[in-house]
């Protein structure tokens, strides 16, 4: 009878550590650059508007923090994935 609970507590976690890493595997893409209201620390919003050559899309990074709020950065990076 034991057994069969551990069993069952281990499948139970491993489902729930499965299910944390794939929320956080999910990538924001945004249409425009003004449709990003927050940006925090270490986020990366991918803003999908044309700006980029082809094969690329543009990256909104929060990087550091300032008086004024957080700094972004933007640079075109390789798109991964489907379109």
């Amino acid at each position: 009878m034991k057994t069969l609970q551990r069993k069952l507590r281990c499948g139970a976690l491993a489902s729930l550590a499965l299910l944390a890493l794939c929320g956080t595997a999910s990538a924001d893409i945004v249409g425009r650059e003004s449709d990003i209201t927050e940006l925090r620390l270490g986020q990366r919003i991918y803003v999908d508007d044309g700006s980029c050559p082809a094969g690329q899309i543009k990256e909104i990074a929060g990087i550091s923090l300032s008086a004024s709020g957080i700094v972004r950065t933007r640079k075109c990076v390789e798109r991964r994935g489907k379109r």
